[in-house]
């Protein structure tokens, strides 16, 4: 299989991994041929990039970082949560969280033992989001990346358990902003964004009122928006004044933003992503939590299509443990020539670097 950019595949071309949506029903099963309606269907979704079947990559295969049935649960257990929080007006949100709080300490546990048990780089693609649940998927998401930095900082069981409630509860304050203002498919006025700025705030009075939680965990929801530099909000932190968990939060809630399909923004590759959070080094966020990430995730997710700096160009097909820059390729041309398809390991060819992606996708 190969990642393709949606907009780039012909009529004719065959899905190679069913989509679902984040209910876990499935929109499209694998094995489908894609007809120009159904291309067209997937672009208006706001599907960026799809796997499709290619002769020469047959062997390739995407593995999902959560099992499907445990994926389900997680949104499912998010999304009535904070549901709650949103409708029952009569209910003191605290309380709505409080009674969940044992419900989401076992999920996170879950969540854990999942990420801890799967030796392959950490790679979330995004298959679908329906926009009105955006805000699910992206708490679940920024909690498995949130996870996979901890681990690579060698975090104890239990700061784990709290920063992954902390990744998970860091976005409930949005719950308070309104819809029309969150799905603007358009550029927020500066009375809008003024509204989408009070989130931390609502999720910290939400959070210390939950008995059943430690207050770290609503200081991830009031900080993850703070900046090293003070450039940041609600309150302009600098530096030591921001909690570790806070600014662990901050890099996986920049990266799944820039990295998933949004209504007014295609989604980024990992590597583009990656390179959003460098760019901030030093000045936004902590460089060694970014370090620790590019070390966690697949920043060339398997199946993409590279280009090295001699010229080779190939299919990325196996991740490297801690080397995420530097994985196996199947090399398929050689300076634009088709060449039999031959592996080449870049944790060990230390002069080829990976200089660019492509993801044109053209029929066999």
């Amino acid at each position: 299989m190969r990642l393709a950019e949606t907009e780039t595949v012909e009529a004719g071309s065959v899905l190679a991994k069913t989509i679902y949506n984040d209910k876990g029903q499935v929109l499209l099963n694998e094995g489908v041929q894609l007809a120009d309606r159904l291309i067209k269907r997937l672009q208006e979704m706001g599907i960026t990039y799809i796997y499709v079947r290619d002769q020469r990559t047959e062997d390739i295969h995407y593995k999902d970082p959560l099992p499907a049935k445990l994926r389900t649960e997680a949104l499912q257990t998010i999304e009535s949560v904070f549901r709650q929080v949103e409708e029952d007006r009569n209910i003191a949100s605290s309380l709505v969280i409080e009674k969940a709080s044992k419900q989401f300490s076992e999920l996170i546990r879950k969540l854990l033992g999942e990420v801890k048990g799967n030796k392959e780089l950490l790679t979330i693609l995004s298959d679908v989001y329906t926009y009105d649940r955006y805000i699910f998927t992206h708490s679940l998401n920024v909690t498995l990346y949130s996870l996979a930095i901890g681990m690579e900082m060698k975090m104890a069981p239990k700061e784990l358990e709290t920063l992954g409630l902390g990744a998970i509860l860091h976005d409930v304050g949005k719950i308070k902003v309104p819809a029309e203002i969150l799905m603007k498919p358009g550029q927020l006025t500066a009375e809008e964004f003024t509204e989408i700025k009070k989130h931390p705030q609502e999720g910290f009075d939400i959070l210390r009122g939950v008995q059943t939680i430690p207050l770290t965990v609503a200081h991830c929801a009031f900080q993850h928006h703070e900046r090293l530099n003070g450039s940041g909000y609600p309150r302009g932190l600098h530096g030591d004044k921001i909690h570790d968990y806070g600014k662990i939060i901050a890099v996986a809630d920049v990266f799944d933003a820039v990295t998933s399909n949004r209504i007014y923004r295609e989604a980024m590759l990992p590597h583009e992503g990656l390179e959003i959070l460098y760019a901030g080094a030093g000045t936004l966020y902590e460089t060694k939590l970014i370090e620790a990430f590019r070390q966690a995730i697949a920043v060339y997710p398997v199946g993409i299509t590279v280009e090295l700096n001699d010229g080779r160009k190939g299919v990325v097909c196996r991740q490297n443990e801690g080397l995420s820059d530097r994985p196996v390729i199947l090399i398929l041309e050689e300076r634009g020539i088709s060449t039999n398809p031959y592996e080449v390991d870049l944790r060990s060819e230390l002069n080829a670097v990976i200089i660019g992606c492509d993801t044109t996708f053209v029929k066999q």
